[in-house]
C-alpha cells in the first residue's frame, strides 16, 4: 500500500459524497448509487467498523444498512436520527492527513477533514483504516467526530 493508494482513496470517497448531494433530488438514482458506493469504498463484504460524525444514540453504524441510512436516511433509514449526512450539499471536503501508517496490504490514516457548503464549513477529525482487496483499496475502519470544545 502506499501513500498515493490512500490519497486516491480519499478524493474518491470525498466525490462520492459530494455526488449524492450534487443527485439527492433523483432518489432512485440516489440509492443506487449510495449502494455502488459503499460496495466500492467500503468492505462490507467483510467487516467495517463505522463511527460517523453525526451520530450521538446509535453511535455505531458496523453494517451496510446503517451506513446507507446515515448518508442518505430516506426508507434507507434505520436510526431514528439519520437526516442524510451526504445530502448537505457539501461543495468541496478536504483531507488533511497528520499522519499515515502504510503496511503491505492495510494503512491507517488520520487527521481533519473538512466539509464546506454554502452555509458551513465544518472540520471534523478522522481515523480511517484501509486495506487492499483484490487490487482495490477499501476502507475498514472510519471513525469521526467533532473536534473536543473543552
Amino acid at each position: 500500500m502506499t501513500e498515493q493508494d490512500i490519497i486516491k482513496a480519499q478524493n474518491l470517497w470525498s466525490e462520492g459524497i459530494i455526488k449524492m448531494g450534487q443527485i439527492s433530488n433523483d432518489r432512485k438514482s440516489l440509492e443506487i448509487y449510495a449502494s455502488d458506493f459503499l460496495d466500492r469504498l467500503y468492505n462490507f463484504d467483510d467487516q467495517v467498523l463505522f463511527k460517523p460524525t453525526k451520530a450521538k444514540d446509535i453511535q455505531f453504524r458496523n453494517n451496510k444498512k446503517s451506513a446507507i441510512s446515515y448518508f442518505i436516511a430516506g426508507k434507507f433509514k434505520e436510526c431514528h436520527e439519520d437526516t442524510g449526512f451526504a445530502l448537505s450539499n457539501w461543495s468541496k471536503i478536504t483531507f488533511e492527513n497528520s499522519d499515515i501508517i502504510l503496511g503491505e496490504e492495510s494503512a491507517l490514516a488520520m487527521g481533519n477533514y473538512t466539509f464546506e457548503n454554502e452555509s458551513s464549513k465544518i472540520k471534523v477529525e478522522f481515523s480511517f483504516g484501509y486495506k487492499k482487496i483484490n487490487g482495490l483499496v477499501k476502507i475498514n475502519l472510519h471513525h469521526s467526530s467533532i473536534p473536543f470544545k473543552g
